[in-house]
């Protein structure tokens, strides 16, 4: 296998790529526009990325994606993908047979979860939990620096189950794309923060716009972030319960919120259901490069 580790992130409107060496310094980067709604223009463009990378790191790479959705161990086909243009296609396959090599594939969040515990905040721990809070939540688990897919490739996919312990005003719940109303995601997402903050006070603002005037002492904005901490604390706990990690990586938009990172302990702690939670709870070490960092290092001997 070669020693140059080359990941792609598949994102919705951007493909990054980066070579590491072994040690995971950086040798080459680069991103480009997605052809949105092209599958074939997606494999070409990302044939042209790792054509192009592995001429500016100096040599041939193993090649890992990070991708929306999963392969489905049924079928080889995509499923799950908000990029919709790939569900139902045999987009490993495909890809295989365009770079003439085996590549390595997993969901986004588990290539959260590996740069994680590589080599970036949750590094040396035996089992890491990344939640992705942003647009849409989601997550991955890595352990011992393996993703952990799950048999039918969903492992993690915490945001699409019911917020934990409702109150009664927070039944049924918003409706979610889904199908389903109440998910976890139509709560504690970026656009689930303004919604509620909407259905609180009538005004209209998106999360840093709550977040500013939180902090400027606005007590509507106070409040609505209050809740959010204590719905995100409800539904980490949930988890916490099944999985009990190591490591908490919180990585997405609202990672980068100090308040969320500080206040999430405290919310989560009275729903575990042990006589302690001490559990460390961190941004994303690696920040936007966790995902294609994550998609190289599917090539580690470790993982």
């Amino acid at each position: 296998m070669s020693a140059l580790r080359l990941g792609i992130d598949l994102g919705g409107t951007k493909i990054a790529g980066i070579v590491l060496d072994t040690d995971g310094t950086v040798r080459a980067e680069a991103r480009v526009a997605t052809p949105r709604g092209d599958y074939a223009g997606t494999l070409r463009a990302i044939a042209a990325l790792v054509a192009r990378l592995e001429d500016e790191a100096g040599g041939p790479c193993s090649v890992g994606v990070g991708m929306p959705g999963a392969i489905s161990s049924q079928t080889g086909l995509v499923k799950n993908a908000n990029s919709t243009w790939l569900n139902g296609q045999p987009f490993l396959s495909d890809l295989e047979a365009v770079l003439d090599r085996p590549v390595r594939a997993e969901n986004d969040a588990n290539c959260l979860a590996i740069s994680e515990a590589v080599d970036g905040a949750g590094a040396g721990a035996g089992i890491v939990w990344a939640i992705i809070l942003g647009t849409g939540v989601g997550s991955g688990i890595a352990l011992r620096g393996r993703a952990l897919s799950g048999r039918d490739r969903i492992a993690g996919e915490w945001g699409h189950n019911p917020l934990p312990r409702p109150t009664d005003a927070e039944r049924p719940g918003p409706p979610c794309y889904c199908g389903r109303s109440g998910c976890i995601e139509t709560w504690v997402s970026g656009p689930g923060l303004a919604a509620d903050h909407l259905r609180r006070t009538g005004a209209i603002a998106g999360g840093e716009a709550i977040v500013a005037a939180m902090r400027a002492g606005d007590r509507d904005a106070q409040a609505t972030f209050a809740a959010y901490l204590d719905r995100l604390g409800r539904s980490v706990a949930h988890v916490v319960n099944i999985l009990d990690p190591d490591v908490i990586v919180v990585g997405g938009g609202l990672s980068r919120l100090p308040e969320l990172i500080d206040g999430l302990p405290a919310a989560t702690a009275p729903h575990v259901f042990s006589d302690a939670f001490d559990t460390r709870i961190c941004a994303s070490l690696h920040g936007d490069a966790s995902g294609v960092r994550g998609a190289a290092w599917l090539w580690n001997e470790t993982a």
